[in-house]
């Protein structure tokens, strides 16, 4: 989930100094547990908490700032309070409680054994996935999504006996699909309106590439979908599937996330009191606020990577791969035939709104960021509009979907108690959707006639 950002009127002088805390970050998070791993250690990426592995990053930040110490420090908490990162942290927080609540109340378990009753053996990933692509393109977000489907999908697949890695990596791709895709994301959005077309002519280019992604996705995890075990189910406790049934029709009907989550909080803990014996008032609360101590963690990583982001963008490290892409682009045109500079511009667009993303672990930030100086690429070299704004949107969510310092990641490994790194390596939906958007790069390329915005 992601929501627009401002930003200064003055731009800031580029400076590739100004990355340096996020490789500070990448190397202590990724290169301590990796270094772990082939050590033997167990649980290796958990030996170093990713809000401790930041510290370093964040300290870096701030004394590269050319500010005064208190106004750098300002910046950073002006990152960290971006309504942006507040809107992450509290869907992290309801998203906690309702699981939490959903499980002690028996709400889980009824909702895993009525999708074991419905999908058969070798239909359970394929159907966890369109399930999460629907939810997720009706709702606009990916976060919202991970929150209502990722605690069924955990039983489910610790019932069958399923790999839970696997599992999660599913549920991650069905969500980026529905969040590329929707009409209603802030990413197509931004992307539209940065690149000045229509939203159906963004879906229409946008789908031809996404969709043999989704279905390689599906192919490949229906012959992923091999229980190891046969799961007995036993008769529906509809009652109790009631909370998630709710949440998915309002997520469906594109009611506020923030009111979808409270309404399944208090509903779940309304039949628990309800049905469930010897569960209480007091019980409901401390059910409720061990959810919000589940996320922790990615709570704080999300504050500390929010305020991180802006100094670097302050401080010139976004500028500087905006201007640097725009150089090799524009060096590469005056050398090449107009098809080839075509192409370098669409890599060009792609390539600029990752590295962006890599930046601030924010897809729509990304396009509002790159969007200006991807329109002008567009232009000079006769991408359409349509065109741009899809590449735009679909390598956002690429990275998005791979970045396992991203909001999904998180979300995800705090849900299944993995490493995000474990949950982004089987996010294979995100992996066919980079190939697909390249192939289409080289293979094919739209008129040059430019959308009507």
């Amino acid at each position: 989930m992601s929501n627009t950002t401002q930003h200064n009127s003055i731009e800031p002088t580029p400076s590739a100094l100004a990355l340096l805390p996020l490789g500070i970050f990448l190397a202590l998070f990724i290169g301590v547990g990796t270094y772990l791993t082939l050590q033997g250690v167990d649980f290796a990426f958990y030996q170093l908490p990713a809000p401790v592995a930041a510290l370093p990053a964040v300290i870096a930040a701030i004394l590269l700032s050319k500010e005064k110490l208190n106004k750098a420090i300002e910046q950073f908490l002006r990152g960290v309070g971006h309504s942006d990162i507040i809107a992450m942290c509290m869907i992290y927080l309801l998203a906690g409680a309702f699981a939490s609540v959903a499980k002690a109340t028996g709400g889980v378990d009824a909702t895993v054994n009525l999708g074991l009753s419905m999908l058969p053996a070798s239909m359970i990933l394929p159907g966890i996935f369109v399930i999460s692509a629907f939810i997720a393109t009706a709702m606009g977000t990916s976060m919202g999504t991970i929150a209502a489907v990722a605690p069924v999908a955990l039983g489910i697949a610790q019932t069958a006996g399923m790999d839970v890695a696997l599992t999660a990596g599913v549920v991650l791709s069905g969500a980026m699909f529905g969040d590329n895709l929707s009409i209603i994301s802030d990413t197509t959005i931004a992307s539209t309106r940065s690149q000045g077309c229509q939203m159906k002519d963004k879906f229409r280019e946008n789908i031809r590439i996404a969709l043999p992604a989704a279905i390689a996705a599906i192919l490949l995890f229906m012959f992923s979908s091999t229980p190891t075990e046969v799961p007995a189910t036993t008769d529906v406790e509809w009652l109790k599937v009631l909370p998630y049934i709710t949440i998915l029709v309002l997520a469906v009907s594109g009611l506020n996330v923030f009111v979808v989550l409270s309404i399944g909080i208090m509903l779940a803990g309304g039949i628990g009191l309800f049905a469930t014996s010897g569960y209480g008032l007091s019980a409901y609360g401390q059910d409720i606020y061990a959810g919000f101590g589940n996320m922790q963690e990615i709570f704080l990583l999300s504050m500390l990577i929010g305020g991180m982001g802006e100094l670097m963008r302050r401080q010139g490290g976004l500028a500087f791969l905006t201007q640097l892409i725009s150089k090799v682009i524009r060096v590469f045109s005056k050398q090449h035939s107009k098809a080839q500079n075509l192409r370098a511009s669409e890599l060009g667009i792609a390539g600029l709104v990752g590295l962006t993303n890599c930046c601030t672990a924010n897809n729509t930030v990304a396009i509002i960021v790159s969007g200006g100086v991807a329109r002008e690429l567009a232009e000079e070299n006769g991408v359409t509009p349509r065109r741009s704004a899809s590449l735009l949107d679909i390598f956002s969510c690429v990275v998005q979907g791979v970045l396992p310092y991203g909001a999904q990641a998180l979300l995800l490994g705090s849900v299944f108690g993995l490493s995000p790194l474990e949950v982004v390596s089987h996010s294979y939906y995100c992996f066919f959707l980079a190939f697909a958007a390249v192939a289409a790069v080289f293979f094919k390329h739209p008129a040059r006639k430019p959308a009507i915005a």
